[in-house]
């Protein structure tokens, strides 16, 4: 497994129907996705080739491995949801607190120990992590703009976490 970060400005296509379309929807939403193609159903050939994330969710079978294989021939990492085989990549379980992102995977093997782990993050980092990061990111900025260099900015920082509330 190797975890990556797409950056708001993916374009992304979601193809499928039903609660599980609305669901990755809301994840797609809730992560700040800029460039979100949604279609009910199987989405126009065209749609493809301008996305660089594909999901499928609430897919018959026929439509979800149409889905795969036109992503993968475009080279196109693809999610069909609750279908492995048709998988390039998962989607951890998540704790979002503003752009502070905490996941967790089994690799698909155990979601049951992900969304376990998951609870316990939400328990650890809470609500006011948001703005907390927020201002750890500004603190850091002014000290890179003061000429501080990487190891004393690391410095600061941790020293300012561990002052405020030790993680």
């Amino acid at each position: 497994m190797l975890p990556l970060v797409f950056t708001r400005a993916t374009p992304v296509l979601l193809a499928g129907d039903g609660p599980a379309f609305e669901k990755r929807a809301a994840l797609l939403d809730a992560a700040g996705m800029r460039h979100v193609s949604l279609h009910r159903g199987r989405p126009p050939v065209e749609r493809l080739d301008a996305a660089r994330l594909v999901f499928g969710a609430g897919l018959p079978e026929d439509d979800a491995e149409w889905l795969a294989a036109e992503a993968r021939a475009r080279r196109v990492p693809v999610n069909i949801e609750d279908v492995p085989h048709l998988c390039d990549v998962h989607v951890p379980a998540m704790v979002r607190r503003g752009e502070l992102l905490l996941t967790v995977s089994t690799g698909g093997g155990a979601p049951a120990v992900a969304s376990a782990v998951r609870a316990r993050l939400e328990a650890l980092f809470g609500e006011e992590w948001g703005p907390r990061l927020a201002e750890i990111a500004a603190e850091r900025q002014r000290l890179r703009a003061a000429g501080v260099d990487f190891h004393g900015v690391n410095a600061a920082l941790r020293a300012m976490l561990e002052r405020d509330a030790p993680v």
